[in-house]
């Protein structure tokens, strides 16, 4: 079990950011805590896009297991890997 704020977390440490950058959530306060399986089998993380002054965060799905990625807020001609493959 989980919560999108632990998921986001993880992925802002990766681009050294932290969740007093975020600057507007589609979450409805307190959402974001919500607990989840984010296992195998099917998707049950409610969705979301959060975004800071660098990056763009967003949820990511395979077979059912779930995570959150990111993507820069403005060019800076670094390529994006794929999402949501193995």
């Amino acid at each position: 079990m989980t919560h999108w704020r632990e998921l986001i977390e993880y992925e802002m440490v990766r681009h050294k950011e932290a969740w007093r950058d975020v600057l507007s959530s589609t979450f409805v306060i307190g959402k974001e805590m919500v607990q989840f399986d984010n296992g195998w089998g099917t998707t049950c993380g409610d969705p979301f896009t959060v975004w800071t002054e660098k990056r763009v965060y967003f949820p990511v799905q395979y077979d059912g297991s779930e995570w959150c990625s990111s993507v820069s807020r403005n060019p800076d001609n670094i390529a994006c890997e794929h999402v949501g493959g193995s």
